[in-house]
């Protein structure tokens, strides 16, 4: 048996049996029939299987609502593609995020130096997002830091860019986030979107995204599918 394919089978039995490896080194972490190896966490949105893809459904009254990894992943390249349904429905993709155990209480430092308090609920998701919002909105690709240190500058994408245009309405968009130490770098469609370096979390949670709609009834979706990562050295 050669080293690749060992190599797969370890990477396999660390993940869990509800992922699949494959001989490249790539893992699915969605079997495309069942949410086994996965959780829901912050909020009370749907998530079901339809066609082979993750479908998330906005709620009346839900706070964002993520669906989570039952494991956590450090250095990696994750890939995979969303539908956006509505293009009304924000949306996006949480990695190496945490998930509160209990109330937690953070000081932080801002874009000025200047240090604040910030309080995350049980069972709140947080950390690095990556941004899924309709064509108009232009801001697909970039990083969001949820629950925490939320938008910084030098993380969003300027409109009117290259990287503004690449997710398409109507249209099943490939992601790709590279994450390697400090290192993160997105991209939708094959264009960059962000390259950033940041050392606040090296580990966590994949978590799929459906954003509170407040009192809106509309049962906005958006889905995803092919959802694989493979683990870097």
């Amino acid at each position: 048996m050669n080293v690749s394919r060992l190599l797969a089978i370890f990477l396999f039995l660390a993940i869990g049996s509800t992922s699949t490896a494959q001989d490249d080194g790539w893992i699915d972490l969605f079997d495309g029939e069942t949410l086994n190896g996965w959780s829901v966490h912050s909020g009370f949105a749907k998530y079901r299987v339809e066609d082979g893809a993750i479908v998330g459904n906005a709620v009346q009254g839900s706070p964002n609502t993520f669906l989570c990894t039952d494991r956590e992943f450090g250095d990696f390249i994750l890939e995979f593609e969303v539908f956006l349904v509505d293009p009304k429905l924000n949306s996006g993709v949480q990695f190496r995020s945490l998930i509160a155990k209990e109330t937690l209480s953070l000081w932080l430092r801002n874009e000025n130096g200047d240090t604040y308090p910030k309080m995350i609920p049980k069972d709140r998701v947080y950390g690095y997002q990556v941004e899924i919002a309709g064509a108009e909105v232009g801001s697909s690709g970039g990083i969001y830091d949820e629950a925490r240190r939320a938008m910084i500058r030098d993380w969003w994408i300027e409109k009117g860019t290259e990287a503004s245009k690449a997710f398409k309405d109507g249209e099943w968009n490939k992601y790709r986030i590279e994450c390697n130490g400090q290192s993160i770098k997105t991209s939708v469609n094959g264009i960059t979107t962000a390259d950033i370096k940041d050392a606040m979390t090296s580990k966590g949670i994949i978590g799929l995204q459906v954003h509170d709609v407040g009192n809106d009834t509309t049962p906005y979706e958006v889905k995803w599918r092919n959802i694989r990562i493979k683990i870097l050295d």
